[in-house]
């Protein structure tokens, strides 16, 4: 369970997919060690159901945690990072990783192969001649400390 933080029962946090508070968030973001919290690709990674619930998070002050971007291109902030909505990452639900944060530059890295095949097909589209092209690309985790998961309990 590398890069996870750890759900109810060890300590560290106590969210649960039904209600979790800013406290989780805070825990998430000290988690992570002080030198993967300063950089340009550091921020918050959900799910956009997660953000509709998070940008209901109030202070002490009555003031909202979630800062919109009045700014064309800058993004929308928690506690001052960034955050990106991406589809790819669960739901929020029991036993999910529905919330990360990190640096993802130094966490993963994408691989890209030198060069791209072409196959000519004089054949499927008469008498036009059609070509396909295939590049391979991959990636992979490189640190495991540069990101950290909520995970929500049940």
């Amino acid at each position: 369970s590398k890069g996870i933080v750890a759900c109810a029962g060890t300590g560290v946090t106590s969210a649960t997919a039904a209600a979790f508070t800013p406290d989780e968030i805070i825990d998430l973001v000290h988690s992570l060690d002080i030198s993967n919290r300063s950089g340009e690709s550091v921020g918050f990674m959900m799910h956009d159901t997660c953000v509709k619930y998070i940008r209901k998070f109030k202070d002490g002050q009555n003031n909202y945690l979630w800062q919109p971007s009045f700014v064309a291109g800058q993004p929308e902030t928690i506690m001052g990072y960034p955050v990106a909505r991406m589809e790819d990452v669960p739901v929020k639900a029991s036993n999910s990783y529905s919330l990360a944060f990190g640096n993802l530059k130094e966490a993963y890295q994408i691989v890209d192969r030198i060069g791209i095949r072409v196959l000519r097909d004089p054949y499927t589209a008469k008498p036009y001649v059609v070509f396909y092209s295939t590049k391979r690309t991959g990636g992979g985790a490189m640190n495991y400390e540069a990101v950290k998961f909520l995970k929500f309990s049940t």
